[in-house]
């Protein structure tokens, strides 16, 4: 997998402080996307060990609310399978802080068989997400004053809520 940016201290995509990581790749290409460079799987740098260990340092002052991952898109399969081990580290080393994954897939589209994205890795990264941002983007949707996205058609779910529940429900801060 290849990444995009690394952004340290960022209060843009969601809840708090936190670190973002753009993985590089995606085939949903939405119009007016606002990172079209990391449609290319190859864009960017290689997603080593060694940048794991750098975001895992990033995310240890305790004013750093969490990890986002977008891109790009984390949940085309390739991606998955290289973001699984490393949100699983994330997970064990920092149990307390959040994980924020945004998908231009909506989180039906995640859970059905025989989708595009759905792979061997999909069911166990949703259970170490704490919110998922989903849905493409879509710019006749577009509203500026919406939280965390970008048009009105995305949602924002609250992954330990929906899997408590069985049924999607929305994240409120």
């Amino acid at each position: 997998m290849y990444y995009g940016n690394i952004k340290n201290c960022d209060v843009a995509d969601g809840e708090g402080v936190r670190v973002t990581l753009f993985v590089s790749g995606c085939t949903n290409r939405c119009e007016h996307c606002f990172q079209p460079e990391t449609w290319d799987f190859s864009y960017g740098e290689e997603f080593t060990r060694e940048v794991e260990d750098r975001i895992l340092d990033m995310l240890a002052p305790s004013y750093i609310n969490g990890l986002t991952v977008l891109g790009g898109e984390p949940f085309e399969p390739s991606n998955q399978r290289a973001l699984l081990p490393f949100l699983a580290r994330v997970r064990e080393a920092y149990p307390d802080k959040t994980i924020w994954a945004f998908s231009g897939f909506t989180f039906e589209e995640l859970k059905q068989e025989g989708s595009h994205p759905r792979c061997e890795a999909t069911d166990e990264i949703l259970s170490l997400l704490d919110v998922l941002v989903d849905g493409r983007y879509v710019h006749a949707k577009r509203n500026l004053m919406l939280k965390f996205r970008g048009s009105s058609n995305q949602r924002l779910i609250d992954m330990n809520a929906t899997r408590s529940s069985g049924q999607v429900v929305l994240w409120d801060e």
